[in-house]
């Protein structure tokens, strides 16, 4: 089995001002707003949800293989990600743009001032699964891109008998009823937190309910609540968190569980297993700050879950090494 990984790529540029946004706004003049903010440190971090997503299934063991759409600027990313084992031949390079960047400025009160330059990922609806020889047997992840690229993905597995996890997250506010109704038409598991469920399903016109049974297999995550897990519309088992020994960056984390929900999914281990590996995996991606600087063994991995669950982790050793 294959697992292809489809979704946004980006850099991610993090920056910490060191007083408080507040202090330098005037919301009685906010209708001619002109601030500049100097800040302390500016970090460049590997991102986009695709990315983060396939590096975490290296960590699992995996070899996936992405396909999307990136900027002149890639070549370092790409070299790094194929160095951890990613299968990097499915992404373009557009080479009259930048790769996506979000400018990432954080306040000491932890308020942040977000910008999102999409560029490279405005041609993403020119991917395409249909040359790469999948099948049945293979697995495709759709997650965060433009909502032309999201729909086509969906077309192209339905079309090709390939199941595929469908993941809209951050889009889902973007999506319109029939983008999102295209990719649950085929769609194996549909993942988004409870925030995104809503979303959908008031766009949809329909209860939660409804939408949760769209599907044979459904994750909700709740945050610091953990995540449940639905088969057929019916709540089959709720997944607690791992415990995080620091709480750093939460961002990534989602892209790391939906990782563990694929590797899960792949090698159909039982749900409450799977729901277990995958709040583990993102409990690394919380403790460390950016969506790709954790690291662990497959050894580290399993010590870790028995500690967290009071169990051993019902995975061959060969499982996770590839």
């Amino acid at each position: 089995m294959r697992i292809v990984v489809t979704g946004s790529l980006a850099f991610d540029y993090i920056m910490d001002f060191p007083g408080y946004f507040k202090d330098h706004m005037l919301m009685e003049k906010a209708h001619m707003l002109s601030v500049s903010f100097l800040v302390d440190s500016m970090r460049k971090m590997r991102g986009g949800v695709s990315g983060n997503i396939a590096y975490n299934l290296t960590l699992l063991g995996e070899r996936p293989l992405l396909v999307g759409v990136a900027g002149h600027d890639f070549g370092d990313y790409r070299a790094w990600l194929e160095a951890q084992g990613v299968d990097t031949s499915g992404i373009k390079e557009i080479s009259h743009e930048f790769t996506s960047s979000c400018f990432i400025n954080t306040d000491r009160a932890n308020n942040q001032i977000v910008a999102f330059y999409a560029g490279a990922m405005g041609h993403d609806h020119q991917s395409s699964l249909s040359e790469r020889g999948l099948g049945k047997q293979d697995l495709v992840l759709i997650s965060p891109t433009t909502p032309e690229a999201i729909s086509r993905f969906a077309l192209e597995c339905q079309e090709l008998g390939v199941p595929y996890i469908f993941d809209p997250g951050k889009q889902s506010p973007r999506l319109d009823a029939e983008h999102i109704a295209v990719g649950l038409r085929g769609a194996r598991v549909l993942v988004g937190n409870d925030y995104e469920f809503g979303m959908m399903a008031r766009k949809l016109e329909m209860s939660e309910e409804e939408l949760i049974a769209k599907t044979p297999l459904t994750v909700i995550t709740k945050g610091e609540q953990g995540s449940l897990i639905y088969t057929d519309g019916k709540l089959a088992t709720t997944i607690p968190i791992a415990p995080v020994s620091e709480v750093v960056d939460p961002t990534g984390a989602g892209d790391a569980y939906l990782a563990g929900i694929a590797f899960g999914v792949a090698h159909a281990l039982p749900l409450d297993v799977t729901g277990r590996l995958a709040a583990l995996a993102a409990t690394y991606a919380i403790e460390q700050r950016g969506c790709q600087e954790h690291a662990y063994t497959s050894q580290q991995f399993a010590e870790r879950y028995r500690a967290a669950f009071g169990t051993a982790l019902p995975v061959k050793e060969e499982q996770m090494n590839g």
